[in-house]
């Protein structure tokens, strides 16, 4: 009865022809896998004590600043390579990539960040979505895995698109931030929603610049944000752990 209903729908032109099942990234990427993202700031809690945003404005200049210049656009250039490595099954690339996001993180609280939700992605995923593609991945690489060479390297496992994956991940990282924000500042939902529809447009960039960025080319500017997660460290009343 459904085939038929998914006929209908592609024959009258309301559904593409060939669109590709994201299921799997509706669920990896959305607030209720449990990958524990509620719990980390990315040193925006710092931002907030300090007082770099005090409202919607502070909070969408923050959150597209780190897109485009911070971790976020590191993570999407970290993705597809990681992506690409393991859907070649090259072992020796995902092995660069997976020891350099670990390096990578410019502080511990954001390193803690990064490879615990990598643990708790990989342990989700593998249960629920398994595949032989993670024991392969495991043979490539020994070590603990980064957010985002683990998210990457299962969309290449299940045959994802690198676009889409890239879409739904930063969406999700911006979506905690302002979540956050939410809290922190505090804002009302009305201006939270704002501050994250603000962030399509350049979300949308990144997906198409960051596939280009080679491991060599890697880099940030988006330092007071890699201060505010050292400060983080030491802030005397804490919600959440980065």
């Amino acid at each position: 009865m459904a085939t038929h209903m998914v006929d209908a729908a592609v024959a009258a032109g309301i559904a593409p022809a060939a669109a590709p099942d994201l299921i799997a990234l509706f669920v990896w990427l959305s607030p209720a896998y449990p990958v524990g993202a509620f719990a980390y700031s990315h040193g925006l809690e710092w931002a907030v004590e300090a007082g770099d945003i005090r409202d919607a404005a502070g909070l969408a200049g923050w959150v597209d600043d780190l897109l485009r210049h911070g971790g976020p656009f590191t993570d999407a250039a970290l993705l597809a390579q990681a992506w690409r490595a393991a859907g070649a099954g090259d072992a020796a690339a995902f092995a660069e990539v997976a020891e350099l996001a670990s390096a990578f993180a410019p502080s511990r609280e954001r390193q803690m960040e990064t490879l615990n939700q990598g643990d708790a992605f990989l342990a989700a995923t593998r249960v629920a979505w398994p595949s032989p593609g993670f024991e392969r991945l495991s043979g490539a690489w020994g070590g603990r895995l980064a957010y985002p060479v683990a998210v990457g390297a299962a969309a290449a496992i299940h045959g994802l698109p690198l676009p889409a994956t890239l879409t739904a991940f930063l969406t999700a990282v911006a979506a905690n931030l302002v979540s956050a924000a939410v809290r922190l500042v505090p804002l009302g939902q009305t201006d939270g929603n704002r501050a994250l529809a603000g962030c399509a447009a350049t979300i949308r960039d990144i997906v198409v610049a960051a596939p280009h960025v080679d491991l060599d080319a890697l880099g940030g500017a988006a330092l007071r944000s890699d201060i505010a997660s050292m400060r983080h460290e030491t802030q005397y009343t804490r919600l959440f752990r980065s």
